[in-house]
């Protein structure tokens, strides 16, 4: 997990044959389109413009340091080269190309470290039923039902995929989803993780690929399979003490493209989240959704720009470091770590230019601004029982500012 605690940051990318429809990737169920219309999208999927080096810079610019993308979500078409099923991107699409070959090739070129998701629930397996097909032009495949005697069946053709995944493209992390129907149990999740550990030892997989317990999203107990926690779309407000954690979060509302959805979330909310969720000893996974053409969309291409600008001056608060030793949140802003280092990344700057902390054990020797080293002005002391942080009059980043203090 080394690695994966140092990285902090990676972009999740959800693409699909849902992008041409373009309402999200929910779009089969949401939408009620029975299984034989919506495989017409796959002869409709020929992203001319996609460019697996471009996406890859995208994220390395923006300071991530991994990748995870959909290699099958739950609409069941698989975005790979597989000898499982024809309904697939190599066979199906005008294309004919394999995107997670290419973007696993660009991510090891560029340093970056890539991984897959992967839906268990599959709305077109012939082995899985419509949760409601009352009316079999408009039914609604989430959660789906296993059919009598295929389950056997189903978890052959799961794993024979993603041995494919691995042998492939040997990802570093597998990302699970979709295990909520009612016939995916707790020992299916535990099968299937041993399953895979005796094929890649240093494979990094999500507690998705087994029961959440308590039915509680995304929060990993320590009986839950998997090796890391997934809260969606939220930040715990405490982090999730003793557990390996990452929030997966939207850059708009919708995971896939959706062509009516524009309400894209500020750089200030999310690098204030970035921080936030470092702070609390998590990793945030971002996500992007690019169109039916291949290119990701031009309102998160800026936006994630704007987060490797504040990145290249001030990762160092980011990267490699634990949660804050403080108990408690400070209106001001937040707090990470690192052996000898104490970052304080400041959203809301003093007026009376003086940051108070509570005391920690051992000495301070230094603090500076990570925008202006040399900018004077910044001490931190300890006096009475507290760390006491005084600030030059204007800060020199209006989103999060970061004091570097260095400790003995």
């Amino acid at each position: 997990m080394e690695w994966w605690h140092n990285a902090r940051f990676g972009m999740f990318i959800h693409w699909g044959i849902y992008a041409v429809p373009a309402r999200g990737e929910w779009y089969m169920t949401n939408g009620h389109v029975p299984r034989k219309e919506y495989e017409k999208y796959a002869s409709q999927f020929d992203p001319v413009r996609f460019n697996a080096d471009q996406w890859v810079s995208i994220a390395k610019k923006a300071g991530m340091k991994y990748m995870i993308i959909t290699s099958k979500h739950h609409d069941g078409f698989v975005m790979f080269n597989t000898k499982t099923t024809n309904y697939n991107v190599v066979d199906d699409t005008p294309w004919g190309k394999d995107p997670i070959k290419a973007l696993s090739q660009a991510c090891r070129k560029q340093g970056i470290k890539f991984g897959v998701y992967y839906s268990i629930m599959d709305w077109h397996s012939p082995d899985q039923m419509a949760h409601d097909n009352s009316d079999p032009e408009h039914p609604t495949y989430n959660p789906t039902k296993i059919r009598p005697g295929k389950k056997d069946d189903y978890k052959t053709y799961m794993k024979t995929q993603l041995k494919e995944l691995i042998t492939q493209y040997h990802p570093a992390v597998l990302w699970f989803d979709g295990e909520w129907p009612d016939w995916w149990t707790y020992n299916d999740g535990k099968d299937l993780y041993q399953y895979l550990r005796k094929m890649d030892p240093s494979l990094i997989i999500n507690n998705r690929i087994g029961k959440r317990p308590g039915g509680m999203k995304g929060i990993q107990m320590k009986d839950a399979v998997g090796d890391f926690g997934t809260p969606e779309q939220n930040i715990p407000p405490n982090g999730i003490p003793g557990t390996d954690w990452e929030t997966c979060m939207t850059i708009n509302n919708n995971w896939g493209y959706n062509k009516n959805d524009h309400n894209f979330k500020s750089d200030t909310t999310l690098i204030r989240n970035l921080i936030d969720i470092a702070s609390k000893g998590g990793n945030y996974l971002l996500n992007v959704g690019p169109t039916a053409e291949g290119i990701i969309p031009q309102p998160e291409v800026t936006r994630l720009d704007e987060m490797g600008k504040w990145m290249d001056v001030n990762g160092q608060s980011i990267y490699g470091t634990t949660a804050s030793p403080f108990k408690q949140q400070f209106s001001w802003g937040r707090v990470t770590s690192k052996t000898g280092k104490l970052y304080l990344e400041v959203f809301s700057w003093p007026t009376d230019g003086t940051l108070t902390l509570p005391s920690i054990d051992g000495k301070i020797t230094g603090a500076r601004l990570l925008a202006d080293p040399s900018r004077s002005g910044v001490t931190a002391e300890k006096k009475q029982g507290h760390i006491t942080v005084t600030l030059p009059g204007s800060a020199p980043d209006g989103i999060a500012s970061v004091v570097e203090i260095d400790m003995k």
